[in-house]
């Protein structure tokens, strides 16, 4: 692209000019130039196809066609061409015809809608044609009749092939072109008419959809109202998701210099949805999709634009300009794009918009500024989504996610940093950046399930780092992370943590990665051999194109060193499966040690499948010899002494493989080895001799086995050896040797098969062979013989052995056709005539004649077949060779030869020619005359060689052959030579044989043939004979034409005495011959002209020859003053007017306007008008043009007449010429005259026509201002308003320039424009009355109040306020507000805010600038604000500038305000006493921040009962620092609701202890009893015993009594006196332990069939042991309402020998396991406790758990 403006916001150049390329300026324009795509321009002009390739270099191609339009495929080089109805489709590599098609309606538009389908517009309907299949186009819709008179310039249709739309243009008044368009919905088959001149459909991707937009974007412009553009989606339901995407109006700015230009061409960028539109006028638009808003305007070219279409590469629009050629590309400039916006439209949320969407530069700083804005006010979904859509990533840094973790979450939303990472992924794909912080916070909560979907979805990058983080979580996820980001370390360490080996060998070939696999194989084999096989198999062939990772014979030397076979051999047979030669060491290595190691039938297998073939041979030979392996030793020996050693073993050798393995061997060793078999064993070893022979009969040869089983004499052995291989053997000495062998063996029928099918052997031997043996039956040789022709050899043969009856059968059924050579040799061997003759007889007609008559005329006796003959012909037999015979009979014995031949049909003229040649030369020329044509070389040749030339000439005229005159007149090396026989021919010709003809055809013929002879001496010769002389053919006109066109061309002396004595001839035909370039016979061609136009009657005829006449004249002769001599004397129009182009041409203007005046011809109108303008010859002119508008209404004529009356300044004539009726674009001429000057005359015209806004113009220039105002105020044009008013202000005629002003005021798009000129122009004072007075208009709009708003903050801003308390609803608010914070006006800009609703701005406004504070109106404004962060920015105002009105806005804002941050604001600021209120109104939403800051001040006020009921009632704050915070406080309450707390953070040690120190004992009872700790609770007890509290003793085994260990309890009882305060707790444990060992005894006991009942009655016991305890007297305390603890009371009872001793095998029932039996009861129980307590214990427990235990405890002993 050309380097542009640096703002300018398109890049344009251009690409090429096809005038430069042998284009004529008339080819470009629209219809026969053409640009379907930006690859090919096509071209139709003069008769010839122009194809330029502009994608490969600009090479042009050139086709003549007869077609009259062709547009070329936008893909490929096929090219569609129409010619009236017929329409063809070429593809021009290929050099074929696609398609065709002829249409009956007449088409008047057409173009490619995509690489496969033409649409065709004609008068009536729309088709679509496509270039696949057979069918012809089809009918989509029919036109509107509101299309009828239109000029079709466009068609498109959507990308779905639903929509269609169809543009045409007309022209309703002068200088007024209409546009309108159709379109069609292919679903609901209905239309719509549209008033426009231009649209196309696009794609677009609509932020927050998955399905792109199909928009319809098309001009609108209707009478009397501005253009407009639309912008609307088609083809969605209004209730899908998302709606339906529309733009509202645009108004599109056509200049001021062109208020009637139209667009042309519209098109759609798909690489930056930007509109593209062009004008007629030249003027490029910019607009875009998303918004509808106008991006730029200019002018690119003076020339109309007339063909378009979108560059797809690169983005843009190309099109060609009209005459001119150019073919421009206009794109756009993404480097200044979006500083145009910026700078120059001042549009900054456009500039935001398309630098996000496009990814362009140019609004970084808007950007940065927009994200700190968004996040200033809270609006972290907005910075998120700005951030995500910034370009080239300009705000995906580590500081922008470092600020979205500073933001405190609010409560109910997620986390800013999850919003942000969210839009992010629903753009794109994160970076490894933004991956690896969002990963963090995402695996500490354990929600890798999002990861592992991002990464599926490749939404995010990946990198080491992340792996790493991963890692710690899930291996699997980290590996898909490390293969992702390509660190082959990481990779391989991930594969090895998972055991996958083969994995990593893929993976290092993939990547080409090396690591020490030596030792992880050293590793593997001893503990997985067979997977160190498998990994090894991968090593070997895993690395880049299949090549080993690692040395095999490394991996050899490590498996062997362990012996392991099985798995080396695995190993080589997979490393080795490509058979290299330089892995012969390891191949043999493989073999051997598979036949030394014991393992044979393994190499035996590997050397059966033939899978190496680079081992040592002779080495591994001998081991097979040495293991037994007889045969695969054979197949390794190479010498023909080990070869005879191993066949001592052939008995225990398959045949098969005997057979196979000669084939192996050299033909000379096979042959010995044979042989010597046979030597030894013939009969045993035949048979396998024979098979070898038949299998390798190629190998050793034929020859070679033939003369082996020759030496033996075994002709057995031959004719089976020969019988295998004969069918398909193409050895001669194999077929003849099995005849040979078969005869041999009697076997006749094979001797003749072969002989009948065989086509191998040598005839002439095996003919020989079977006459000499004279076998019984001589059919072999009959089959030979007839094969092969030896026919007479045979009947020779055959007669003489009196076998005659074979001959007849012979003749008679194996060959008829055979027949003639038999007779031959029977007439040689002088065989009787009867036996021939009855032999010929009986074969019949299936003899054939020819070779019959030729074989008896050879041998003279042809009168032998004269009654055969005879008889044949009698039958109606019709066959030439036949009537040949009997008429060469004839011609010999003088039978009336010349009847046979004259009257004969049959007979070969040229066969009885020839033979009568020598005979009759009359006779022949009788015979080659009979064959019409055929014989016509031999009859020449016949009459010429015997002088027979009298015959030859009437045979040559009677012929009329031109081919055969040429022959005689021209024969071949006779060129220019006269020859005697061509002389004496043309005599007979002109004496004899044309004076005898009556047949004019004949006459004709001859002519012409002496012309084709190029004999034109001759021919003159005679045609003058015959035409000057006397004849039948005298007055012929052929004949007299070709007279006179012989003399033109052969003696041009004769021609003016022919053109004067002949009179019937075509004279103007012979005249335009004469008159050629070729003869320049131009006198004589003007009289023949003057001769028969004089003898012409009056009309056409006689005008055409006058005309002529006048040509050879101008044209020839160059007499112009004949020529007008001539005119004046014919005194014909035609002539004149032939005269007058002539002298037009010569540049005389003034004669040639007579002539033309004079012949009343205005034909020539435009030259005339083009010379005359040029010599400036207008007064002539005028009479001229008078002239022609009578003939010819066309207004070109009348527009130059109008411009010519202008010129010559008669302004009188001038006004009486458009008064009358006239068809003059009078609006063309009034601007002409206007562009020239003449002014008078264009005020004349435009008055005429009431074009006022013209008129003004006029005025203007004529100094006429108050006119021009009037003529303004008819026209009523903005564009007349606007320079007349500007004209009146630099005249400084204000007050015309205010009437005009107030008219452009009410136009809001050219406000701008006045209020800039007047500013400029430096009237500020007269702008303002203007405006003012514009207040009052009825069109009055809000562009007037703003402007006018923005001129008072300006130049009088104590108007300001009033202005906008009255006008603000009317007023651009924003505009207004940017103005008025320009000039610092803040009240203005905070009322306008508040009216405006933007309470946001309004309150910030009053924050940044305290003089705007308002108490009331801050509140009133504080509660409607959106954004959330103005509420903490208010709480911060007013606690530095009115403290004592916190309370009231915290009430106002107390719903609306997150009270974390508030807390965290206040406490900043130190002043959170102030809200003491507002936190305890807002404590029910339970806010940890609010319950902190309450609890605070509840701690700093001693206000325990407050601080009690707050954590009570509020449990969402940090407990344990509060209760740190508050556990050495000084007052008791305090520290008890430490102790509390601690308690309800089951911190129960701490809240123990610190009760405890306090002794405050009942709380720490009920805190060991919560916590369930055995430990607690147990320590608590001896803390008790230790300060001698056995209330709280008994109390405390009371309370946590399910915690209590009974052997601990028992313990402390006992050893400190407190036995009766633990005797409760005893009871109801041993009551407990009793009922459930009951239950375990019942459930273990062997059950009987019909205990069925029982069980369930144990069930239910052991349920009433669980859940029913007895209660101890009547108080309350449910000893056993605990759950069952299965550490305590059996957790350590491991030394007792009766439990100890259980069977093995035995389960324990329930939950209690085995190894929880055993010390604990000895521990406990193992001393004397005496008295009741002692024996009850015992005795109970002893037959208790003996009784279910296996009785091993005995009674009562439990070793106490």
């Amino acid at each position: 692209m050309a380097q542009q403006s640096p703002l300018i916001p398109v890049l344009f150049r251009e690409a090429l000019n096809i005038t430069s390329l042998g284009v004529a300026p008339e080819g470009i324009k629209f219809g026969t130039c053409t640009l379907e795509s930006e690859k090919y321009i096509c071209v139709c002009q003069g008769g010839e196809l122009i194809i330029i390739d502009m994608v490969g270099g600009n090479t042009v191609t050139k086709r003549p066609i007869s077609a009259e339009a062709a547009i070329m495929n936008p893909n490929s080089k096929i090219v569609a061409l129409r010619a009236s109805g017929q329409l063809q489709i070429f593809n021009l590599d290929s050099k074929t015809r696609i398609k065709s098609h002829t249409i009956s309606e007449a088409i008047q538009y057409w173009r490619w809608i995509d690489p496969l389908t033409i649409a065709l517009v004609s008068v009536s309907s729309v088709y679509h044609w496509s270039i696949e299949g057979t069918e012809g186009p089809i009918k989509r819709f029919d036109r509107d009749s509101k299309l009828e008179a239109n000029q079709i310039i466009g068609y498109t249709v959507s990308m779905d092939r639903k929509w269609c739309l169809l543009t045409g243009i007309s022209q309703t008044s002068p200088g007024v072109i209409m546009g309108t368009m159709q379109l069609y919905s292919e679903e609901k088959r209905v239309s719509q008419i549209l008033n426009g001149h231009t649209g196309t459909f696009a794609l677009i991707n609509r932020p927050g959809r998955d399905v792109p937009a199909q928009v319809l974007c098309f001009e609108e412009k209707k009478i009397d109202s501005p253009a407009k553009l639309y912008i609307m989606e088609v083809g969605r339901d209004k209730d899908a998701p998302g709606g339906v995407f529309r733009v509202a109006p645009t108004q599109i700015p056509l200049p001021p210099d062109a208020p009637n230009d139209f667009p042309v061409a519209m098109n759609v960028s798909s690489k930056n949805d930007i509109i593209f539109m062009i004008t007629k006028q030249g003027y490029l638009f910019l607009f875009d999709v998303h918004t509808g808003k106008a991006l730029y305007r200019a002018k690119i070219s003076n020339e109309t634009v007339f063909v378009t279409t979108a560059h797809t590469e690169v983005g843009g629009i190309m099109g060609v300009t009209a005459r001119i050629g150019s073919v421009i590309h206009v794109a756009v400039n993404e480097a200044t794009l979006i500083p145009y916006i910026v700078n120059t439209l001042r549009d900054t949320s456009l500039a935001i918009e398309l630098a996000g969407r496009l990814n362009l530069d140019g609004a970084n700083e808007l950007f940065e500024m927009q994200f700190n804005s968004l996040l200033t006010q809270g609006d972290i979904q907005g910075a998120a989504k700005l951030a995500a859509e910034s370009p080239n990533g300009l705000l995906r840094t580590p500081s922008t996610i470092q600020r979205f973790q500073q933001i405190q979450p609010i409560p109910g939303q997620p986390p800013a940093l999850f919003q942000y990472f969210s839009l992010l992924l629903e753009k794109g794909k994160l970076n490894a950046m933004e991956a690896l912080e969002l990963a963090r916070p995402l695996l500490a909560q354990g929600r890798t399930d999002m990861l592992e979907k991002w990464f599926k979805e490749d939404k995010l990058e990946c990198s080491a780092e992340l792996g790493d983080l991963v890692a710690q979580s899930d291996i699997n996820m980290a590996l898909s992370v490390y293969l992702r980001a390509n660190v082959p370390e990481k990779v391989v360490s991930c594969f090895v943590q998972r055991g996958e080996f083969d994995q990593v060998v893929a993976y290092s070939a993939k990547v080409g990665y090396r690591c020490d696999f030596v030792q992880m194989l050293q590793g593997m084999i001893r503990t997985n051999p067979q997977g160190a096989a498998e990994f090894a198999k991968k090593l070997v062939t895993g690395g880049p194109n299949k090549t080993a990772m690692i040395d095999p014979n490394t991996v050899v030397e490590i498996f062997m060193g362990l012996n392991r076979v099985q798995e080396t051999t695995a190993f080589l047979l997979e490393a080795l499966k490509n058979n290299k030669k330089e892995e012969g060491y390891l191949q043999t290595k493989l073999l051997e040690i598979n036949l030394i190691g014991g393992s044979p039938q393994v190499a035996d297998a590997i050397l059966a499948n033939e899978m190496f073939s680079h081992y040592d041979r002779n080495h591994i030979a001998k081991l097979c010899e040495n293991a037994g392996l007889y045969q695969r030793a054979l197949e390794h020996y190479q010498t023909p002494g080990d070869i005879k050693r191993l066949m001592t073993f052939a008995p225990t050798m398959n045949s098969d493989f005997i057979v196979n393995f000669f084939g192996n061997l050299s033909r000379e060793t096979s042959i010995e080895v044979m042989k010597e078999m046979l030597g030894k064993n013939m009969r045993q070893n035949l048979s396998i001799v024979v098979q070898i022979a038949t299998k390798f009969n190629d190998q050793i040869g034929t020859d070679n086995l033939i003369g082996l089983l020759e030496s033996f004499k075994s002709y057995e052995g031959l004719f089976y050896y020969l019988g295998g291989i004969v069918n398909f053997s193409q050895e001669p000495i194999a077929h003849f040797k099995y005849i040979e062998a078969a005869a041999k063996m009697q076997q006749f029928k094979e001797v003749e098969r072969v002989c009948r099918d065989s086509t191998v052997y040598n005839p002439e031997q095996v003919k020989k062979f079977l006459m000499d043996a004279r076998l019984p039956d001589p059919r072999p040789l009959i089959h030979v013989c007839d094969r092969y022709d030896f026919i007479e050899e045979m009947t020779g043969y055959l007669y003489k052995n009196s076998q005659q009856k074979y001959i007849e059968v012979y003749v008679q059924k194996v060959s008829p056709q055979k027949t003639p050579m038999v007779i031959g040799k029977l007439l040689d061997l002088d065989c009787n005539e009867d036996f021939l003759r009855n032999l010929l007889n009986s074969v019949g007609h299936a003899c054939p004649v020819e070779e019959l008559v030729e074989q008896v005329e050879r041998r003279n006796r042809l009168r032998l077949l004269q009654p055969w003959l005879e008889a044949r012909v009698a039958t109606g037999n019709t066959e030439k060779h036949t009537h040949n015979a009997i008429g060469k009979i004839y011609v010999t014995l003088n039978r009336d030869p010349k009847t046979f031949l004259s009257q004969n049909q049959f007979y070969d003229p040229q066969v009885l020619g020839k033979y009568c040649e020598k005979l009759d030369p009359s006779l022949a020329f009788l015979a080659y005359k009979r064959a019409n044509g055929v014989c016509d070389d031999d009859l020449i040749r016949v009459t010429t060689e015997n002088g027979l030339f009298k015959d030859q000439a009437r045979y040559l005229v009677e012929r009329q052959d031109l081919e055969l005159w040429a022959k005689v007149l021209t024969p071949p090396g006779s060129e220019g030579v006269e020859t005697p026989s061509r002389r004496a021919l043309i005599d007979q010709v002109v004496q004899t044989a044309l004076p005898e003809t009556k047949v004019a055809d004949e006459v004709s013929t001859t002519v012409k043939a002496f012309m084709t002879a190029d004999l034109p001496s001759e021919l003159i010769e005679l045609l003058e004979r015959i035409v000057l002389q006397g004849s039948d053919f005298s007055e012929n006109r052929n004949l007299q034409n070709l007279l006179i066109l012989t003399a033109v061309k052969a003696d041009k002396t004769r021609v003016m005495d022919y053109i004067n004595r002949l009179d019937n001839y075509d004279g103007p035909e012979i005249a335009k011959i004469a008159s050629s370039e070729q003869y320049e016979l131009y006198e004589e061609a003007l009289v023949i002209y003057i001769k028969f136009g004089k003898k012409a009657e009056i009309g056409p005829e006689k005008t055409s020859l006058n005309v002529s006449a006048v040509e050879v004249l101008v044209d020839h002769l160059k007499a112009l003053e004949r020529a007008r001599e001539f005119a004046e004397r014919v005194a014909e129009p035609a002539v004149w007017s032939k005269l007058a182009k002539a002298q037009l041409d010569e540049d005389l203007v003034v004669e040639s306007i007579g002539s033309y005046i004079k012949a009343n011809d205005p034909s020539y109108y435009m030259e005339v008008i083009e010379c005359a303008e040029r010599e400036g010859k207008f007064t002539p002119l005028v009479s001229y043009l008078r002239m022609a508008r009578i003939e010819i209404k066309d207004p070109i004529i009348e527009n130059e007449l109008i411009y010519s009356l202008a010129k010559t300044n008669a302004l009188s004539e001038l006004e009486e010429f458009i008064a009358a009726p006239n068809v003059a674009n009078i609006e063309n001429c009034g601007q002409r005259c206007f562009d020239e000057g003449m002014y008078e005359a264009a005020k004349i015209l435009f008055k005429n026509i009431n074009n006022n806004a013209k008129l003004a113009l006029c005025y203007v220039n004529l100094g006429l201002y108050r006119e021009a105002v009037e003529a303004a105020s008819k026209g009523n044009a903005i564009n007349t308003w606007k320079q007349v008013c500007y004209a009146c202000v630099r005249a400084e005629e204000f007050r015309l320039a205010g009437t005009c002003g107030l008219n452009i005021l009410k136009h809001p798009d050219h406000l701008e424009e006045l209020i800039v000129f007047y500013e400029r122009a430096g009237f500020p004072s007269e702008l303002l009355k203007l405006m003012e007075q514009g207040l009052s208009l009825e069109e009055a709009h809000s562009g007037i109040f703003t402007e006018l708003a923005i001129l008072y903050s300006k130049y009088s801003p104590e108007k300001m306020m009033s202005h906008l308390k009255l006008y603000w609803n009317r007023m651009n608010i924003s505009k207004v507000l940017r103005s008025c914070e320009r000039a610092l006006l803040w009240d203005e800009a905070v009322f306008l805010y508040k009216e405006d609703g933007q309470n946001d701005s309004a309150v910030r406004v009053m924050v940044d600038h305290c003089t705007a504070w308002k108490p009331e109106l801050f509140i009133e404004c504080v509660q409607k604000v959106r954004n959330q962060e103005i509420y903490y920015r208010a709480i911060g105002f007013y606690i530095e500038q009115h403290p004592m009105e916190l309370k009231r806005l915290l009430h106002v804002l107390a719903p609306s305000l997150d009270n974390a941050r508030v807390v965290h604001q206040l406490r900043k600021a130190e002043h959170l006493p102030l809200a003491m209120e507002y936190l305890q109104s807002v404590q029910k939403d339970n806010v940890a921040a609010v319950n902190e800051a309450l609890n605070e001040l509840y701690i700093e006020d001693e206000d325990h009962e407050q601080l009690r009921r707050s954590i009570d009632d509020f449990n969402n704050f940090d407990q344990i620092a509060l209760a740190q915070r508050i556990e050495k406080h000084e007052l008791l309450e305090f520290r008890r609701i430490s102790a509390y707390l601690y308690k309800k953070n089951k911190r129960f040690q701490q809240s123990v202890t610190l009760s405890k120190g306090d002794k405050m004992y009942k709380d720490a009872i009920d805190t060991a009893a919560e916590s369930e700790s055995s430990d607690l609770a147990e320590d608590l007890l001896k803390f008790f015993v230790n300060i001698g509290d056995k209330e709280c003793f008994c109390a405390t085994l009371y309370t946590t009594y399910g915690l209590v260990r009974p052997d601990v309890a028992m313990e402390l009882a006992w050893r400190n006196g407190y036995v009766d305060y633990a005797m409760p707790f005893m009871i109801q444990y041993m009551r407990n332990l009793h009922e459930k060992v009951e239950a375990i005894d019942l459930r273990t006991m062997p059950k009987e069939k019909d205990q069925v009942d029982q069980d369930a009655a144990a069930a239910a016991v052991v349920a009433a042991s669980m859940y029913d305890a007895p209660m101890l007297g009547n108080g309350t305390m449910m000893l056993a309402n605990a759950p069952y603890n299965p550490d305590m009371a059996y957790g350590s009872m491991g030394g007792m020998s009766g439990v100890g001793g259980m069977v093995p095998g035995m389960s324990m029932p329930g939950n209690i396991a085995p190894a929880s039996l055993g010390g604990g009861m000895a521990s406990s129980m193992g001393f004397n406790m005496g008295g009741t307590m002692g024996n009850g214990m015992g005795g109970t427990m002893g037959n208790g758990m003996g009784g279910s235990l296996g009785g091993n405890m005995g009674g009562g002993n439990m070793g106490f």
